[in-house]
């Protein structure tokens, strides 16, 4: 009788012991990766004069190491465009380039403590983050044009193929939708992206004593993927 009562008292506290060790992980599971899609709107500052808006589309694969520090790799194709046939110097080009991305982001809900709510819960999803990309530019040769309206011997030099280094800097917003088990499982994600041209050929054009420079706004929606793991505090 004796030792009936003491095995059942000790599987009692065992499954005690499991069902609060359960409940006290709900809202700490994460995903450790995503596959991202997302689209651009793009604004090359160039050798050209008029600045034109184009769009691009992408797709990227993220390494959540925390739900709030992740690393990236992102494949990116669309088109950029600016300039004008009439203007002085009569640049005008168009690019359809691919281009491949790593970045690391870091998001406030790392370094802040947003347990009380409010707006530290609101704040801790904002992000900033850089890396290195490298881009691969193919002018349409239908559709660029180097020689001066006013001066028709002068042309400006530049590729028609090239590939080159940019530096992104980003800041965005990460909206975190939560499923039934309290995970984040679908976000969506809002980001200005300011990349600096290491050399001077995303517009086709080598002039001017400043290197080409892509503003990008964009737009992304991520799944969560593979396994899940705990984070050392609440993520919602």
């Amino acid at each position: 009788m004796i030792k009936l009562l003491t095995k059942t008292t000790f599987f009692t506290l065992l499954l005690s012991s499991i069902t609060l060790l359960s409940k006290a992980q709900v809202g700490y599971d994460y995903a450790q990766y995503d596959i991202g899609f997302g689209g651009s709107v793009n604004q090359l500052y160039g050798d050209a004069e008029t600045l034109k808006s184009t769009v691009a589309a992408n797709v990227s694969f993220i390494y959540n190491q925390t739900p709030f520090v992740n690393y990236l790799v992102e494949l990116q194709n669309g088109t950029l465009e600016g300039g004008n046939r009439k203007s002085k110097s009569g640049r005008y080009f168009k690019n359809g380039y691919t281009s491949i991305l790593f970045r690391g982001q870091l998001q406030a809900g790392e370094l802040i403590d947003y347990s009380g709510g409010g707006l530290m819960n609101i704040a801790k999803n904002f992000y900033l983050s850089t890396g290195f990309g490298y881009i691969f530019n193919k002018i349409d040769e239908k559709n660029i044009n180097r020689i001066s309206n006013t001066t028709p011997e002068f042309t400006t030099a530049g590729l028609n193929k090239s590939n080159e280094l940019y530096i992104p800097a980003r800041i965005g917003y990460e909206f975190k939708i939560f499923n039934k088990y309290n995970q984040p499982s679908i976000k969506i994600d809002l980001a200005y992206q300011f990349n600096m041209d290491l050399t001077d050929n995303m517009d086709g054009f080598t002039a001017g004593s400043s290197n080409d420079k892509l503003v990008q706004y964009s737009l992304g929606v991520k799944f969560a993927l593979g396994d899940v793991i705990s984070y050392r505090k609440s993520i919602n």
